[in-house]
């Protein structure tokens, strides 16, 4: 695969296809962000991982200067305003305070902050300007202070969910409202009474509705036509749906979205996330049972974009014990540059599930190097030190293509004692036992420090003992 081709599965074509910039060599992309009103669950967090990787192979790609992703923050919603009601606080208190809350939660997972993340109140004049443009082609009409989109107007619609409009009149619940000329016309512009967010429009005093944020916003950073559309499967219809259609009818020159890219849902321990279960989960929640965010978002990595995932305990910890055992191989390890297994992994539609395949093949690769069991790499020139060195700055330049073993999300796995004792003492045993033939003593002290949760490493250039999953340092044996 060349180094600049990537291909990813296009909802809306159903099939796999190669990015082609519309501007040759600078790729823009817009993600469906979250309503600030309360701190985002674990469903939410996985669209921003997987988008935060794409955008990460797109900086590799393309150079950060020529990526720019738009992220937004929808602020003027209904269930933000229940919240205000409900607690009595200013709603710009309430929506501030959320969206720190979000930056400090997916800071945790290691995504990197989107190039812009514009609130949507900060756009009511370009969604006002959107929906004057809609009505003047006919394909929006004025009633009782609501503007609603007419969707039977834009023949194109159903083509990115695949479905007809009587079908989903069918299977939807739809809002029947008198004012309606079908149920499936949808809301742009609605009024606002006096307790309530509003703005002065050409049709009153009023409020957006949600689909035309995203529209609009889009079009005021990214243009009429930009390269990569992205969101969660739940948002492809109605949300999806209604963005292309009233956006290709404000801008009949532009198409919106060239690729729609779509993460499937989350469940955990094989149920779907419910309060009512008890397995409903914040991220937040995670991190204060004590997950570090970057075994969060390894979870997240181990499952293709595309298929459902399944959060599990397990699963966390298995994931933890690599990643300790990552840091402690590579703690001292300068980045290079990614190997090309890894990046043709992930530029082959974001498959994040063989990035770590292969990521998982250099570490074994430095370690077998490392001990002398394999040399002459025919990817690596240089003597075996120098090949050691180049896998291990490969690996972590790998790693952190993906979002791991970053510098910022350390510290998590340092033991709180000094394990270099128990390595010295292990190591002085072994030596002992080498002469009497008896490796009774070693075995002890290795089973010792296993129960206590470290890693025990033996090999013929020493011994390490290192903090492994589910560590307790309290059970360390006495020297």
């Amino acid at each position: 695969m060349e180094a600049r081709m990537i291909k990813l599965w296009n909802t809306r074509t159903r099939r796999e296809e190669v990015l082609q910039p519309l501007q040759p060599g600078r790729v823009r992309m817009y993600v469906c962000g979250p309503t600030v009103y309360d701190r985002a669950h674990i469903g939410n967090a996985r669209p921003v991982v997987v988008f935060d990787t794409l955008f990460r192979l797109l900086r590799h790609v393309y150079g950060a200067e020529n990526v720019t992703y738009v992220r937004n923050f929808t602020d003027v919603d209904d269930k933000i305003n229940a919240r205000a009601a409900a607690t009595g606080r200013a709603i710009r208190d309430i929506t501030d305070e959320t969206i720190g809350w979000y930056h400090a939660d997916m800071d945790a997972l290691g995504a990197m902050r989107p190039t812009h993340e514009p609130r949507a109140t900060d756009y009511i004049g370009p969604m006002i300007s959107m929906i004057e443009a809609l009505i003047a082609r006919g394909h929006a009409y004025a009633v009782d202070g609501h503007v609603l989109f007419e969707v039977r107007s834009f023949p194109g619609y159903g083509g990115l969910s695949g479905r007809s409009v009587d079908d989903m009149i069918a299977g939807a619940r739809v809002e029947v409202a008198p004012y309606k000329r079908d149920p499936m016309d949808f809301v742009l512009w609605k009024p606002s009474s006096d307790d309530l967010p509003g703005w002065p429009s050409p049709w009153g005093w009023g409020r957006p509705g949600w689909h035309i944020e995203c529209s609009a916003m889009s079009r005021e950073l990214l243009g009429e036509t930009f390269d990569i559309h992205g969101g969660g499967i739940d948002l492809q219809f109605p949300h999806h749906e209604n963005e292309i259609a009233q956006s290709c009818c404000a801008n009949p020159s532009g198409q919106f979205a060239n690729i729609w890219l779509h993460n499937e849902m989350l469940q955990v321990e094989g149920k779907k996330m419910s309060k009512s279960l008890g397995n409903f989960f914040t991220v937040r929640d995670l991190l204060e049972q004590g997950y570090p965010g970057e075994v969060i978002r390894f979870v997240y990595l181990q499952t293709h974009y595309a298929k459902p995932m399944d959060w599990t305990a397990e699963k966390a910890a298995q994931a933890e014990a690599t990643l300790r055992k990552w840091r402690a191989m590579f703690r001292d390890v300068k980045p290079g540059k990614p190997h090309v297994r890894v990046v043709s992994a992930l530029s082959a539609n974001l498959n994040t599930s063989l990035a770590l395949v292969e990521l998982r093949g250099l570490a074994t690769r430095y370690d077998m190097l490392r001990q002398g069991f394999v040399d002459n790499l025919e990817e690596y020139s240089g003597s075996s030190i120098q090949q050691v060195r180049a896998v291990a700055s490969d690996f972590l330049a790998s790693a952190q293509l993906l979002g791991l073993l970053l510098p910022e999300l350390g510290g998590w796995d340092q033991a709180s004692v000094d394990l270099a004792p128990f390595a010295t003492a292990l190591a002085e045993a072994r030596a002992k036992a080498m002469e009497s033939k008896d490796f009774s003593s070693v075995d002890a002290l290795k089973s010792a420090l296993t129960a206590a949760g470290a890693e025990v490493r033996m090999s013929k250039s020493g011994v390490e003992v290192l903090p492994g999953a589910g560590f307790d340092a309290s059970k360390l044996p006495v020297l």
